[in-house]
């Protein structure tokens, strides 16, 4: 078996060399980290490179509750990086002095920061600071914590977590055919 030419062979670079978006900022960072990820020898340069090119679902928000827990101890010391959106979080009571790189920041969250004495920057002042990442700490807000991604999989096989797409959780709603013996069958996992 060879390689199927008509349907157009197989896809060989599946991964992104550029964004989709047409945001000129975020194309004139892109140009910039290009330029830091080839002329240093900094894994840092290229790591955010390849997240400034990721969509919104890979790029998640972070509150400042989570990245304080992140930087406990290190918030007069270390940069907190972050490619995507740093949000706020009213349970949060007291912000500490945090210095704060994203591509985004909320109203609410902006103020807060430097209210606390902190510091929010953005990416190219990032670079003039620290053009090898030196001093950072690279975040990562959580992927997984989307509402669609609790209703992936297949909801009602047992041992099966998956919130099922109903408008209730009674007896008349998902839990006949398929859920339980005396219906005709029920599904094993």
């Amino acid at each position: 078996m060879g390689i199927d030419l008509k349907a157009g062979g197989r896809k060989k670079n599946t991964g992104r060399t550029a964004p989709k978006s047409e945001n000129v900022y975020l194309l004139l960072l892109v140009k910039l980290y290009r330029f830091l990820a080839r002329r240093t020898s900094s894994k840092f340069n290229k790591i955010v490179l390849k997240r400034l090119f990721m969509s919104r679902i890979n790029r998640p928000p972070m509150s400042i509750s989570r990245i304080s827990k992140f930087m406990a101890g290190k918030e007069t010391k270390k940069i907190a990086v972050l490619v995507g959106t740093v949000t706020d979080d009213i349970r949060f009571l007291e912000v500490p002095k945090l210095r704060i790189c994203a591509l985004r920041f909320t109203d609410s969250a902006r103020s807060r920061i430097v209210k606390a004495g902190g510091e929010c920057i953005t990416f190219d002042q990032l670079a003039l600071i620290s053009p090898d990442g030196a001093g950072t700490i690279l975040l990562r807000g959580p992927k997984n914590a989307r509402e669609s991604v609790k209703h992936f999989g297949s909801p009602g096989a047992s041992g099966s977590h998956v919130k099922p797409y109903v408008r209730s959780k009674g007896r008349k709603f998902e839990k006949a055919r398929g859920r339980r013996r005396s219906k005709g069958f029920k599904v094993k996992a």
